[in-house]
């Protein structure tokens, strides 16, 4: 066994990436503090191939050096776009036809493993603040909440792996599972 060159990887270039079909997902990023925490959800969005970013409220916006530091050029291929409030971006996504899901330990909220995305259907998943998590009226708002089983101690993961935990979920369901 060896590691693979980023050569022989095959990914696509930039213009290639940005002409291709996204899967139908959007990350809604709600007031996130940490700028790396934004690079890493363009990382991931580059990586899953999403739709876009939705960046809301007190989130930063590119360019900057701290969330170049983890997007890793990733604010060049994915789009991104800027809502003053995260109430604001969901009501616009719901007219486009997406399904709202907050990421969020809530009294109904449904446990990720259960979870069975259509493929029909577009999401915009809501990722909230690293210490207060999604605001309260954005859940309240949501169509469902989706929520990572979690068997530690601590009351949470943190946002940028939450993302990637989520997304490899969704998507392997999508593109592996018959189910969908």
């Amino acid at each position: 066994m060896r590691k693979i060159s980023n050569e022989e990887l095959n990914r696509p270039d930039l213009e290639t990436f940005k002409e291709q079909e996204k899967n139908p997902i959007i990350l809604v990023l709600d007031n996130l503090r940490s700028m790396h925490n934004v690079g890493s959800a363009f990382r991931t969005a580059d990586a899953f191939a999403v739709e876009a970013v939705y960046l809301c409220g007190i989130t930063a916006q590119p360019p900057h050096r701290e969330i170049h530091k983890t997007a890793l050029g990733a604010t060049d291929s994915v789009e991104w776009k800027y809502f003053e409030s995260t109430a604001k971006a969901c009501s616009a996504l719901k007219e486009a036809g997406y399904k709202i899901a907050a990421v969020e330990q809530a009294d109904k909220s449904t446990s990720l493993e259960t979870f069975q995305p259509k493929a029909d259907e577009k999401l915009a998943l809501v990722f909230g603040n690293e210490v207060f998590g999604v605001e309260e009226n954005v859940v309240q708002s949501a169509d469902l909440c989706l929520e990572i089983p979690q068997f530690g101690t601590k009351h949470s993961i943190n946002v940028s792996v939450s993302m990637g935990v989520v997304l490899w979920d969704i998507l392997s369901k999508l593109k592996f599972d018959s189910k969908a």
